[in-house]
């Protein structure tokens, strides 16, 4: 019997050293490297993802997942019940891109300080 990832917490992206703003690179869209976080540990129901992912309307997190299905990073099972569930989880591809995310955070956090001056310093910087 496979074992069930802990819950997702709500203030799981709340870390300012893993905030998206300060992220110098991008795994696919704005929230793909989020989407991935969550289903690191396992399967997860949409429903689920939602707590983690609260910023992020339903219909945006929904074409996240298509597209991510899409590109073969993400398996999506939708079982035949009433209510009907859908559960999503990394591929072998999805799971070989968490080993670069992990180094690319490592990056972000050991130079955050030189980060936050360079976007602090930029007049332009949060505008538009």
């Amino acid at each position: 019997m496979e074992t069930k990832p802990e819950p997702l917490r709500p203030d799981m992206f709340d870390d300012p050293d893993c905030s998206a703003g300060l992220q110098p690179f991008r795994f696919g869209d704005k929230w793909s490297g989020m989407v991935m976080r969550c289903l690191e540990d396992g399967r997860r129901r949409f429903s689920e993802l939602r707590v983690a992912l609260h910023r992020v309307t339903p219909k945006v997190l929904t074409e996240t997942l298509r597209a991510m299905e899409r590109e073969g990073f993400v398996k999506r099972t939708a079982y035949d019940e009433n209510p009907p569930r859908v559960e999503y989880e990394l591929t072998a591809l999805g799971r070989s891109a968490l080993q670069p995310m992990n180094a690319a955070c490592d990056w972000a956090r050991t130079h955050r300080p030189e980060l936050v001056a360079a976007r602090d310093a930029d007049p332009e910087y949060g505008r538009g």
